[in-house]
C-alpha cells in the first residue's frame, strides 16, 4: 500500500531518523468564502482526503432534531458524535446516510446554538483528528487555530458579503432549492457575527495563517496559491 503524504521531517526518533508527520492542511473562513470547493481540488492535487468539518457539525444538528434531544442537553449531544462516519463527502450515522437531510434548513437554528457547546466540539474535534492519519485538507472555521494548530499550513480564505451571498444562491439553484437574497445576506451575516464572537473557538485566522481574499478570484488561482505555498 502506498504512504500517506508526509509534511517534513520533526524530531528525530531514539535510534531512527527524523520523525514524519502526515501532510495536513487547514483551510479556515466564514460562510461562502469558497473553502469546499478551493479544499477539494487541493487535496485532489495533493493525493490526500478532503474532509469539510461543518458535515459533522450538521449531522449531529439533524440527529438531534430528529430524535428530540435539546440544544443544552451536552450528554446525549456527545454521545451523538462516536455515531458519525465522514467517507468521501458523505456522512453517516452507522449505516444510515445523511448527505441530504443535513442540508435541511430546518437545522440551522438547531446548528448555531449546538455548535458552541464546548463538549460537542471537543468530541468533534477528536473525530476530526483522527481522520489526519493519511493525511487531509480539512475546511472549516477552527482548523488552524484548535483543530490542527501545529501544522504549518494554514490558509484562511475571504470574500465580501455580497460575494459570499452570490454564491450561496448559486450554490442552492444548483442543489434545485428556492433562496431569496435578501434572507440569504441576513442569514451569512447573522453567522458571521455568530461565528465571530463565540466564546469556544471563535471565528479568526491562525496567527501564522495565509490569508487569501478570493473576491474576483477564480478557484483555479486560489487552488495555485495554496499548492505554490504548501510544506510538505
Amino acid at each position: 500500500m502506498a504512504a500517506a503524504p508526509t509534511a517534513g521531517g520533526g524530531v528525530s526518533a531514539a535510534g531512527g531518523g527524523p520523525v514524519t508527520r502526515p501532510l495536513v492542511v487547514a483551510v479556515d473562513g466564514p460562510a461562502g468564502a469558497g473553502k469546499s470547493a478551493v479544499s477539494r481540488r487541493v487535496a485532489e492535487a495533493l493525493g490526500v482526503p478532503f474532509v469539510d468539518s461543518g458535515m459533522f457539525y450538521r449531522a449531529v444538528a439533524w440527529l438531534a432534531l430528529e430524535e428530540g434531544v435539546a440544544s443544552d442537553d451536552v450528554e446525549r449531544l456527545v454521545e451523538l458524535v462516536p455515531r458519525l462516519r465522514v467517507e468521501a463527502e458523505r456522512v453517516f450515522s452507522q449505516d444510515r446516510d445523511l448527505t441530504a437531510d443535513i442540508h435541511r434548513p430546518e437545522i440551522n437554528d438547531n446548528l448555531s446554538a449546538i455548535s458552541q457547546v464546548a463538549a460537542v466540539r471537543d468530541a468533534i474535534n477528536q473525530r476530526q483528528r483522527r481522520l489526519a492519519d493519511q493525511g487531509v485538507v480539512m475546511a472549516g472555521r477552527d482548523i488552524g487555530t484548535v483543530v490542527f494548530p501545529e501544522t504549518p499550513n494554514k490558509f484562511f480564505l475571504t470574500a465580501s458579503l455580497g460575494e459570499r451571498v452570490r454564491r450561496r444562491l448559486a450554490q442552492k439553484l444548483r442543489r434545485g432549492e428556492q433562496a431569496d437574497a435578501g434572507e440569504m445576506e441576513r442569514e451569512i451575516a447573522g453567522r458571521d457575527v455568530a461565528d465571530s464572537t463565540r466564546l469556544v473557538a471563535p471565528l479568526r485566522p491562525a496567527p501564522d495563517a495565509v490569508l487569501i481574499d478570493t473576491d474576483g478570484v477564480d478557484v483555479d488561482q486560489v487552488v495555485r496559491r495554496i499548492l505554490e505555498q504548501v510544506k510538505r
